[in-house]
């Protein structure tokens, strides 16, 4: 049966040691200026723990005007591995200043009240920007700063690892390209940026626009079909979105009897733990996320107000990971 426990609080710690509710208080809130003595504080910090006291979070930040988080506001974009990554290293630097990320998906047509009015962080910050209200009912719920980029500026970022994948297949010998569109509509707007970026870099380096084509879910006919296109059209080297797509345009050509890398290279993009042990291993790009995790999280603290000093922007590096498949 479900039961419910009440929630032991700093008054039940003091009437437990029959001590004064301000004393327990100074002990449990750590009060700078008090003249405690150390035999009292450790009997009030012995007898929480028995009772099982945990901090009213609320009551805290009420306290001192900050509930010391972070909303990092995202796109509805699938979570993919990359991504996970970025979050890790965002909350690692931000852990180490006090704060804590709240990752925060906003989806289209969503009827639910803003995550923000109930959290209340003290910053916002991320990709996508909010309309006129929802800045308006930011701050009224108490949060200092909104950092936000546009989703165009920030696809534009993670689409410049799509030159280096053309460039890379270049450099092996390839001319007669394709492109592997994933079929998710989450990530059409994002992997038409990157489509976009793969066309030009091939323009500037003289060779004919990618072939793009969609690649669906395992099972489907899509790849299959793609690959054989592909192939009957001479194209000898496949760009793909990412790690994913790269692993169904190497698995369908397998099946369809078709070779990776001869005759058909194939390069992914994310650098994914699975590129390595796909067999055969899969080329792929990869965004060092370092940089740009440590300045988001560094411009989130300053809109907090704990940095004094704006960061300075951070453009990602791309490193090409040379593997089997190309």
């Amino acid at each position: 049966m479900p039961t419910t426990k009440k929630r032991v609080t700093a008054a039940d710690v003091a009437r437990s040691l029959g001590l004064s509710r301000a004393t327990v208080g100074f002990v449990l809130n750590n009060t700078p200026g008090q003249t405690i003595p150390e035999a009292t504080r450790r009997r009030v910090l012995a007898e929480a723990e028995r009772l099982g006291y945990r901090p009213n979070a609320a009551a805290q930040a009420l306290r001192r005007g900050s509930t010391r988080l972070v909303m990092l506001l995202q796109p509805d974009w699938p979570v993919e591995t990359s991504m996970s990554e970025f979050f890790e290293e965002v909350s690692y630097h931000l852990e180490r200043a006090g704060y804590t990320l709240v990752p925060y998906t906003r989806r289209a047509g969503d009827r639910a009240r803003p995550l923000w009015e109930a959290l209340h962080p003290d910053v916002i910050i991320g990709l996508g920007e909010l309309d006129e209200a929802e800045v308006r009912s930011a701050h009224e719920s108490g949060v200092r700063t909104v950092v936000t980029a546009p989703l165009e500026a920030s696809a534009a970022v993670a689409a410049a690892g799509a030159g280096h994948q053309v460039r890379h297949l270049h450099e092996r010998g390839h001319r007669r390209l394709a492109y592997a569109l994933p079929d998710d509509p989450r990530l059409a707007d994002l992997a038409a940026t990157r489509l976009a970026a793969a066309r030009e870099t091939a323009r500037d380096l003289g060779l004919q626009l990618p072939d793009a084509r969609q690649v669906g879910k395992a099972g489907e006919r899509s790849a299959a079909q793609a690959v054989e296109h592909w192939r009957d059209n001479g194209i000898t080297g496949v760009i793909a979105y990412n790690d994913y797509t790269a692993a169904l345009v190497a698995g369908a050509a397998f099946r369809a009897g078709i070779g990776v890398p001869a005759p058909l290279a194939v390069i992914g993009h994310d650098d994914t733990r699975f590129s390595e042990v796909f067999v055969p291993a899969l080329s792929s790009v990869r965004m060092e996320m370092g940089g740009l995790a440590r300045y988001v999280a560094e411009l989130a603290l300053h809109g907090a107000g704990y940095r004094t000093t704006a960061p300075q922007p951070v453009t990602p590096g791309f490193i090409v990971v040379h593997r089997e498949s190309t």
